[in-house]
């Protein structure tokens, strides 16, 4: 039993037809019809919205379609695990090599060719992928959006909408010229890395997705450092009577405190807080 046997069964019984299905999914009926033929494997149920739509119409209990796509996808990713994973696409690559900085596109090119999906094209890609990605999981339920989205790419807000689905469902091993020519174009403006720290930035389509461009730092870490807040900063936060009157000032400085192999408790953060907070403690700022 796999999604595709399960919504021909549901459309047979209750009388309805692929059409139906795809205008409840707000999706093209290619789309139904590429899933329904097993052209199309079923997308990531935490990528997607159309589960729940399509369960509904069908009349399906909760969470039936992404149960099925779930393992429907695992059986497909132990089919493909033994197979190695090839170079990206070549208009794949010239997008994202076009999109790249004038200045640097020379250099960024030599890497990539002399490298073919080497640590940096794949770097390059799986940054680019999660700020696309991102914004496209945000805007997903903005029809407004979609549809601007959509007229500046020459599409219809259903085709768009097929065209995010696909995107949001794609990985760094599986995206296509499609993928990047119906959407990360429109919305990727420029990128840049600096090939000595790997900092990266993105500029997006501002008439798009306006706001200031998106910066990446790769930072080396201590092998003993830790990621997030430490275990006796969360529980100084978690204690009112050590943290209760800190401010949002205070707290940020506390949690950029770092430590080389040693784990501070919560009375040691609230000590640092007294110590902050004593005017003793500081020489006057000199004008």
């Amino acid at each position: 039993m796999d999604v595709c046997t399960v919504i021909k069964s549901r459309l047979q019984e209750l009388g309805l037809e692929q059409k139906d299905l795809a205008a409840a999914a707000d999706v093209t009926e290619s789309y139904i019809s590429q899933l329904l033929t097993r052209k199309k494997l079923p997308p990531a149920p935490d990528r997607t919205d159309i589960y729940e739509k399509m369960g509904r119409f069908l009349r399906l209990s909760n969470g039936e379609l992404a149960t099925l796509a779930r393992a429907q996808r695992l059986d497909a990713l132990r089919r493909d695990y033994e197979e190695p994973q090839g170079a990206l696409l070549k208009e794949t690559r010239e997008l994202i090599l076009e999109k790249c900085v004038p200045a640097r596109q020379q250099q960024i090119r030599a890497i990539f060719e002399r490298q073919p999906f080497g640590e940096l094209e794949r770097l390059v890609t799986q940054t680019l992928l999660d700020v696309i990605s991102r914004v496209a999981r945000a805007e997903l339920d903005n029809e407004a959006w979609l549809r601007e989205v959509a007229e500046f790419s020459g599409k219809s807000y259903a085709q768009m909408r097929v065209i995010i689905l696909e995107f949001l469902d794609t990985d760094i091993f599986n995206i296509s010229s499609a993928d990047c020519i119906s959407f990360l174009n429109p919305l990727l403006a420029r990128w840049d890395i600096d090939l000595l720290t790997f900092d990266m930035e993105i500029v997006l389509n501002e008439r798009l997705v306006p706001g200031e461009p998106k910066r990446f730092a790769f930072v080396e870490k201590d092998v003993d450092s830790v990621d997030g807040d430490e275990p006796g900063f969360t529980e100084f936060l978690e204690d009112a009577t050590l943290s209760g009157d800190a401010s949002a000032e205070e707290i940020e400085f506390l949690r950029k405190l770092r430590f080389k192999g040693k784990r501070p408790s919560a009375l040691y953060f609230y000590r640092a807080l007294q110590n902050l907070r004593d005017p003793l403690h500081f020489q006057p700022v000199q004008k």
